[in-house]
């Protein structure tokens, strides 16, 4: 399972500085709404990385609760206040000994598993910590699309408010036997047109098809509610929605 370093961890907020946590935040109370048994107070949000989902629905009430196993992320995370709990863990064998009404694992995170064990472990410690009713919420790559649409060589480029530049390029590879689509990065960190950083890493993704994301989450002791395009879950997926969410409830 990937972790990210010191070096990506610093600039992971930048590169994802258009990402629209608030916005995703009004789905996931959405799916608490619709789909769970009873309220939703308690979030644990595993796979939290630098807490963009976890201190927004702190903000708005909820008791959160973030873990992750980068203690870098983690610790931007904390810098961002807003009154969530955070523990540094693998998700694959979390154990509070807490009660939760939702679970989140969002950003892909489930895709950093790319064996059916590791998978099925987080599963279970997700369901380990729901009550009976409450909701599991996730968001994967999805195996039609990615088969479809094929990944592709992609620069990106940002300007940070030091007056710096990050520059990441990303190339892929497909293990198609697998469900495994390995993203390789290339980042560049600039300040007043002097290198700063550079990083290289790795990140085998594992891409889902729906009847497996059934059985996985059936052997875990959940019921598979909803799968849907990500963000618009309403919508039905295709070979041209990349992400989609799901929604499983804990029997």
């Amino acid at each position: 399972m990937t972790v990210f370093g010191r070096e990506y961890a610093e600039a992971y907020d930048s590169l994802y500085s258009d990402k629209d946590y608030a916005g995703e935040c009004d789905l996931v109370e959405r799916v608490f709404e619709a789909f769970a048994v009873g309220s939703v107070r308690r979030v644990l949000d595993l796979g939290c990385g630098t807490g963009g989902h976890a201190s927004v629905l702190a903000e708005r009430g909820y008791d959160v609760v973030g873990v992750d196993r980068s203690v870098e992320m983690l610790d931007r995370a904390r810098q961002r206040g807003g009154g969530v709990r955070y523990a540094q863990s693998d998700i694959r064998s979390i154990q509070l000994n807490e009660s939760f009404d939702a679970v989140l694992i969002m950003f892909a995170v489930l895709g950093y598993l790319t064996d059916n064990a590791d998978v099925q472990q987080a599963l279970c410690a997700a369901r380990r910590h729901l009550r009976p009713g409450g909701v599991l919420f996730a968001d994967v790559w999805y195996g039609p699309a990615v088969l479809a649409q094929r990944p592709s060589e992609r620069v990106k480029v940002i300007e940070t408010g030091d007056g710096g530049r990050v520059i990441r390029s990303a190339s892929s590879e497909l293990d198609v036997r697998h469900n495994v689509c390995t993203v390789k990065y290339q980042l560049w960190r600039l300040r007043d047109r002097q290198l700063v950083d550079e990083v290289r890493e790795a990140h085998p993704m594992r891409y889902f098809f729906e009847p497996e994301l059934e059985l996985l989450l059936n052997a875990a002791e959940f019921e598979l509610q909803r799968i849907g395009a990500f963000p618009e879950l309403e919508v039905e997926p295709s070979e041209q929605t990349w992400n989609v969410a799901f929604v499983a409830r804990a029997r």
